[in-house]
């Protein structure tokens, strides 16, 4: 069942992409609106990983792709960024060298030093644990303190759209919903969220709508509903993609 958002924030229409001459992505239709909180599911393989790298400009990709109306085709990832697009990738990639202040100027490095200093605070406000560790290097956080970091890194920016891949990855159940529920308030502030997560049931709460992929296809697009997880793994392993039931 397709399930529009209102005035998409973000629009792709037949969407293609890969590495090389192997095409992952076969045609993907996926829309977000504004202050939208939008699970991608889906088995390992299915392509989550490389969706979020073709919307980001991290790899080159065919069809349409609009964000807030303008055309993402050819802008890199520095002018996604620029454009209002932040994609925390998966696997807490900081600088383990530098501190975690150093970190998350750096995601700032193209902002005005007065602007960039009150956004880095703002940033930091959402997680004490990291602020308090500011001068640390980074690389001496645990795991879930550096997916915090990343997550920071981020919100550097202010997104209209932040893309998290796979937040939950080596964390606690405690620090993945830590995570979670800053992403919660930043949507009442009206930052949209594409959230890749393999931990369904906490994916479910989060999301208003939920996209399942799978071979490199949308197979089921719904609201989050108590059968979902039932007729998700259908949608997976089905030959088609997946109606009501």
């Amino acid at each position: 069942m397709s399930i529009s958002a209102p005035d998409p924030l973000l629009e792709l229409r037949d969407l293609h992409a890969g590495y090389g001459r192997v095409e992952v992505l076969h045609g993907i239709d996926l829309t977000i609106g504004a202050g939208e909180a939008v699970a991608l599911l889906g088995p390992n393989g299915a392509g989550k990983t490389t969706l979020l790298r073709a919307i980001s400009g991290l790899l080159p990709a065919r069809g349409t792709q609009k964000f807030a109306g303008r055309d993402l085709a050819g802008l890199g990832p520095r002018g996604t960024v620029q454009a209002g697009l932040a994609h925390v990738i998966e696997g807490h990639r900081v600088f383990t060298q530098l501190s975690v202040l150093d970190n998350v100027l750096l995601a700032g490095f193209d902002l005005p030093r007065g602007e960039r200093s009150a956004r880095v605070e703002e940033a930091l406000a959402h997680f004490p644990e990291i602020a308090a560790k500011r001068r640390d290097r980074a690389g001496a956080l645990s795991g879930g303190q550096q997916q915090m970091l990343a997550v920071a890194q981020g919100l550097v920016r202010r997104p209209r759209l932040l893309m998290l891949d796979e937040p939950s990855g080596g964390l606690s159940p405690v620090l993945v919903d830590r995570v979670l529920a800053v992403c919660a308030t930043l949507r009442q502030g009206g930052t949209a969220v594409l959230l890749v997560e393999q931990l369904i049931e906490k994916a479910l709460a989060f999301a208003d709508r939920v996209y399942a992929l799978a071979r490199g296809r949308i197979v089921l697009e719904e609201t989050p509903t108590a059968d979902l997880p039932a007729r998700l793994e259908k949608a997976y392993f089905g030959a088609s993609p997946a109606t009501p039931g």
